[in-house]
């Protein structure tokens, strides 16, 4: 806990700062042509054929690059200071888009590499960083730099709202990556702090999911066999004849063997997802004063709040999202990777609970909200254990982790009014999240459009005190229009 201390001293000062940021700024640099420093201009992209790229572009290398803290950070402000974009708006795409180099795609829409290029867009602008002769996606000094240029291009010396809006053309994405990028802007140790922070709930979380699903399928076989147990039995205390009672009774035995091995099963899972659960547990306390400032929530799947509602699943719209329409009935199908972090939606008192998993709804709850409106939630692959028939819950409280148990295609969150007369999607609460908690499937007419936005000052002059780093300040500004082509897609 010691060494969060100065993380969550300079998460807290960046939050009380927001309402009151200074005056002054930095000012963009003049710089000497690019080219100069042997590097592409982003005035213009790559001629075809002009740049060497590897011979399998979109497939990944077998021993995928391992970089230092310090020389990734080392390569984020080479790049933003050669094409004077901010080297934290760097830092935050790198993060988003790969998780910095651990899930570098291809993604289903075919964007690969550190900083997620379409490989069409990366003959464009693709950059020979490092030297070698060729120009690379998987190697991050070719993909970041190459971001940097494509970020110039759209205007990013300028106005870099207007160029990550042209790296991807959605609004809650550019808000994500300001916002993670002003939070990198409090200090370079920041967004490493971060990083470490999300690693380890994530691993906590995906432990406690993996171990709750198989201790959920044990409890299945066991309740299958209990009844296969009674069922011979019953059968053996009617039969007229004692050839057959014995008979029959032998295969109850046989059953009632497979049960007790089946029940071991159950309690060894039992112990090892109590295991597991201590450390989400310490996960959680480590990440608790972080997950309080501003930006962090996509980042570590806090709640987001608004009006005294909670959206039920944390991650953010990078990696969360929903249609405006079910495939059957009124219902939201919240689509979100497995472990993702279920809250409660309002303050609320539970109906009723499940952690064997029902054949259609699989593990779930029945929540009643302070408004009087009852809601459902099915699919998880764990149910905290507080959540239990006559809980009060407040708004945020985790209830559980997403999962697919039950009639479920994929990880995702099923949310239902009961009963399920209307969509959830259509509650003003619901649809005010749009954006900011999950992105629609299905278009984005419920996005709000975004009045403020941070704009970022490029690079500190020399005389800038030691510590400060870049200012960021909140302006008014409409949206930003289309820059160069598409370039990343983020995950579904």
């Amino acid at each position: 806990m010691r060494r969060l201390a100065p993380l969550v001293l300079t998460l807290a000062l960046a939050a009380a700062a927001a309402g009151t940021v200074r005056a002054d700024t930095f000012t963009v640099l003049a710089q000497a042509p690019v080219a100069g420093l042997g590097l592409p201009s982003s005035a213009l992209p790559n001629l075809p054929g002009s740049v060497a790229v590897p011979q399998n572009l979109s497939t990944p290398p077998a021993a995928p690059q391992v970089l230092s803290q310090t020389e990734l950070l080392g390569i984020w402000q080479a790049a933003g200071a050669a094409y004077g974009i901010p080297w934290q708006v760097l830092g935050a795409i790198d993060k988003i888009e790969s998780n910095f180099g651990r899930n570098m795609g291809p993604s289903s829409a075919g964007a690969i590499g550190w900083m997620q290029f379409m490989p069409s867009t990366w003959l464009e602008w693709g950059v020979d960083a490092n030297g070698d002769g060729v120009a690379d996606p998987w190697n991050a000094q070719d993909a970041i730099y190459s971001a940097a240029r494509y970020l110039a291009a759209a205007g990013g010396a300028s106005d870099v709202r207007r160029a990550v809006f042209a790296y991807n053309h959605a609004d809650w994405y550019v808000n994500e990556v300001l916002g993670l990028a002003n939070l990198y802007g409090q200090g370079t140790g920041v967004a490493f702090t971060l990083d470490r922070l999300q690693v380890s709930l994530d691993a906590a979380r995906a432990a406690v999911a993996d171990a709750s699903s198989r201790l959920a399928a044990a409890r299945v076989t066991v309740r299958s066999l209990s009844r296969v147990v009674t069922r011979w039995q019953r059968t053996a205390d009617t039969a007229a004849l004692l050839s057959t009672r014995l008979d029959l009774e032998q295969r109850a035995g046989s059953a009632r063997e497979r049960l007790i091995a089946a029940q071991t099963v159950v309690e060894r899972r039992q112990a090892t997802l109590a295991q597991a659960r201590t450390l989400l547990g310490r996960a959680r306390r480590a990440a608790a004063g972080p997950s309080f400032s501003a930006g962090t929530s996509p980042l570590l799947a806090s709640p987001t709040y608004s009006s005294g509602w909670v959206f039920p699943v944390g991650g953010g719209p990078s990696l969360v999202s929903v249609s405006h329409t079910h495939h059957d009935y009124p219902a939201a199908d919240i689509a979100a990777p497995a472990g993702s972090p279920v809250y409660a939606l309002a303050q609320s008192v539970v109906l009723r609970s499940w952690a064997v998993p029902d054949p259609k709804c699989g593990i779930g709850l029945t929540l009643q909200s302070a408004d009087g409106q009852t809601w459902t939630y099915c699919h998880l692959s764990y149910l905290e254990p507080s959540v239990v028939a006559g809980a009060s819950l407040a708004a945020g409280a985790p209830v559980g982790l997403v999962g697919s148990t039950g009639d479920a295609t994929g990880p995702h969150l099923h949310l239902q009014l009961d009963p399920s007369t209307r969509y959830p999607q259509e509650e003003s609460w619901f649809a005010s999240f749009a954006g900011t908690a999950f992105s629609w499937q299905d278009g984005t007419p419920a996005e709000p459009t975004q009045t403020t936005t941070l704009r970022f000052l490029a690079v500190a002059t020399p005389s800038t005190p030691p510590g400060t780093g870049p200012v960021f300040a909140v302006v008014a500004q409409p949206k930003a229009p289309a820059g160069p082509t598409l370039v990343l897609f983020t995950k579904p």
